[in-house]
């Protein structure tokens, strides 16, 4: 069992757990993820680790309340433990010294993406971050980022913060402006991942996107995760979570991403009419 050793309410029913797991910490790189168990009955979520400290043992990560699982994690406290956490998974994303790198992050996606953008900035690549949300209260990692980054823009669907419009936005604007661009990592909503990737090509600029499909083991081996890339099924747990952007197949992933979403809503509401913990309905 995973003892949570802290925990912050970053935003509106977005919540940042550390926990002790110091065998995950020892190992941990930019990219990885872990399955965890809130209980032992408990269905197996992944999450990636957005940070972690190989001296404390410990790692972090962040949920959003989405579903059953997620609204029960937002239920524990310090003090509390996890039924198990298993990681380090997936494939680390290579990272390598370039001229300049911008970073593209959707609501969550700037959880996964701080770790990255770290160890881009330690380097001595220019990282370039843009950052967008619904509304200024969801903006996560809002100081984070901006120590790792030699330059931040904002954006809201809102426009209360930053940029009234779409994150993609600021991206075509910044490559519009002649600025060379060596690469582009893009982490977010699947719809905002597409779009980046529909920017970047028009002007030529390798984009890497974090996929985050629905996945049981994280092992490679139930096959849900898997998704096409480059013309060839990859399995996102162990391929990934990591891959070319231009050459994932977006349509086909996110209706993958649609299958189980009646099942996700009768497992809710089951939840909530059981009363175990959830504080969803009072928020």
């Amino acid at each position: 069992m995973n003892k949570i050793l802290r925990k912050e309410v970053l935003a509106p029913r977005i919540t940042e757990f550390e926990v002790y797991a110091p065998e995950i910490a020892a190992k941990a790189q930019p990219g990885h993820f872990v399955v965890l168990r809130v209980h032992e009955k408990g269905e197996r979520i992944p999450l990636t680790i957005a940070d972690y400290d190989a001296v404390k043992g410990t790692i972090t990560m962040v949920s959003q309340e989405v579903g059953k699982t997620t609204c029960h994690l937002a239920t524990l406290d310090v003090g509390d433990f996890l039924a198990d956490v298993v990681g380090p998974l997936g494939t680390p994303m290579h990272i390598e010294k370039v001229g300049c790198v911008v970073c593209v992050s959707g609501g969550l996606g700037v959880a996964p993406m701080y770790p990255k953008a770290r160890r881009f900035y330690e380097l001595g690549s220019r990282v370039i971050s843009f950052i967008g949300a619904q509304t200024k209260e969801m903006i996560i990692f809002k100081e984070r980022m901006e120590k790792v980054s030699h330059h931040v823009g904002y954006s809201t669907d809102d426009g209360s913060f930053g940029h009234h419009g779409f994150v993609t936005d600021l991206l075509r604007e910044f490559l519009e402006s002649g600025e060379k661009v060596d690469e582009v990592v893009a982490i977010g909503p699947l719809p905002m991942m597409r779009a980046a990737v529909r920017v970047t090509r028009d002007f030529g600029v390798k984009t890497i996107v974090s996929l985050n499909p629905i996945m049981v083991d994280g092992t490679g081996m139930c096959g849900g995760c898997r998704v096409t890339v480059g013309g060839e099924v990859k399995f996102a747990c162990v391929d990934g979570p990591a891959f070319d952007g231009h050459k994932v197949d977006f349509e086909e992933l996110m209706a993958r991403q649609n299958r189980f979403l009646e099942e996700e809503r009768i497992a809710m509401e089951r939840f909530r009419a059981q009363g175990e913990g959830c504080k969803c309905q009072e928020r």
